[in-house]
């Protein structure tokens, strides 16, 4: 009857919940998992666990996994052997139901077995067999060139994040395929690489700037490069948004707080991981994890580092 599975009478129903009621019950979870035969433990693998985003997923989908009467064990995997270790450990000694596997690299999902429960949070399955949720970073890097092209730049640099990243290629071919429509081809040394740093954001913005002659904004596909960027231009003489404008990618707290206020692109890590764990837990009752694609809207959140010329 706790359980409300078969049939109870409706005043057999109400006697035995007004006594849980008086008496404050609560199930014991490890007799319950028990009887379920499931740890109630899925796992959050990601590259780290201080990436601001990595961190706003995982504390989603543990607030999420809780109200399912979930745990979540939280891990890092800098490289796949690290990866590879973590699956031992935790999936195939049966100590979590199920993983969701945040921002996959070097082609670390191969390395689940076909049997594995897993969702992957930030990258695509390739070969389509995982399911997957990430942000639509192709409309993400469109939405970020519209914005400067709406303003009126048509002289745009974009440094761009490690391009072995799913999510890179993705962002940068939309945000490629937008300038191309507008008419704009950008030049091969109008696009720098980064590493998602601040100091990789600050040398390619002084790269840019050495390269682009009337350079007139920047797309830099994280907050971090962005704020780095600020530096190197102001170091180089150039007023944002006056001379340059910059939009970064991400929304992350200080964002607002800089000066100028960075423009950038809000993806919604708090939606993904709730939407992760709840799919991910409801594979467990029903057998079937559906590899399917769910791609979540990004928001344009206007401020102070971008302005029209």
């Amino acid at each position: 009857m706790i359980n409300a599975e078969g049939y109870v009478a409706p005043e057999t129903r109400e006697q035995v919940e007004l006594a849980i009621a008086e008496l404050g019950f609560r199930p014991n979870v490890n007799a319950r998992s028990m009887a379920l035969g499931r740890s109630q433990l899925i796992a959050c693998i990601a590259p780290n666990l201080t990436d601001f985003t990595f961190a706003s997923i995982i504390d989603a989908a543990e607030i999420e996994a809780r109200t399912q009467g979930y745990g979540v064990v939280s891990a890092s995997a800098e490289t796949r052997a690290d990866f590879v270790d973590l699956l031992d450990r935790l999936v195939a000694q049966r100590r979590v139901d199920g993983v969701l596997v945040i921002n996959p690299l070097d082609g670390r999902e191969s390395e689940l077995a076909a049997d594995t429960r897993a969702l992957l949070i930030g990258a695509r399955s390739l070969d389509g067999s995982r399911a997957a949720i990430t942000l639509d970073e192709e409309a993400a890097g469109r939405l970020a060139i519209r914005h400067l092209l709406s303003l009126g730049h048509r002289v745009i640099g974009m440094i761009q994040g490690p391009t072995d990243e799913d999510c890179v290629q993705v962002r940068s071919f939309g945000a490629l395929a937008e300038l191309n429509e507008a008419g704009i081809v950008l030049p091969a040394d109008g696009l720098v690489t980064g590493d998602w740093s601040a100091t990789s954001g600050y040398t390619g913005a002084l790269a840019l700037l050495e390269r682009i002659p009337g350079l007139t904004a920047i797309f830099a596909q994280n907050d971090r490069m962005a704020i780095g960027a600020l530096r190197a231009l102001r170091e180089a003489g150039r007023r944002v948004p006056d001379d340059v404008s910059i939009i970064g990618f991400d929304d992350i707290p200080l964002a607002s707080y800089f000066d100028p206020a960075l423009s950038t692109i809000q993806q919604d890590f708090a939606v993904m991981g709730r939407r992760a764990a709840h799919r991910l837990i409801a594979a467990f009752d029903t057998g079937r994890l559906e590899p399917t694609l769910e791609r979540i809207p990004a928001t344009l959140i206007v401020r102070q580092s971008t302005r029209a010329l």
